[in-house]
């Protein structure tokens, strides 16, 4: 799709290349989102961490370090801007 809009982008496999804690900070302000906005609740990580939701950035975020599944995807970022592609069409949001 983004190829098809002439929007050139790297493709980062999430489970191989896990995104750091400064580089999740980094995309939740992007966002405007906080980490439990992100959050897969129906990941088989959350069930197992015994993970609510509720909990705050910092430890939502170390455990997304950890358990990269946790974390929805598609996300696109160009520049300062950023989305979650849920429905992957909004990751066209971001072409100028």
């Amino acid at each position: 799709m983004l190829k098809e809009n002439g929007v050139e982008y790297r493709y980062r496999e999430y489970t191989e290349e896990p995104l750091s804690k400064p580089e999740l900070q980094r995309v939740f302000k992007l966002l405007g989102l906080a980490a439990k906005d992100v959050l897969r609740r129906n990941d088989p990580a959350f069930k197992s961490l015994g993970l609510s939701g509720n909990e705050s950035d910092t430890v939502l975020i170390a455990h997304m370090v950890e358990h990269p599944t946790l974390l929805q995807r598609p996300i696109g970022i160009l520049g300062k801007k950023a989305v979650v592609g849920r429905p992957v069409t909004r990751l066209l949001e971001l072409i100028p």
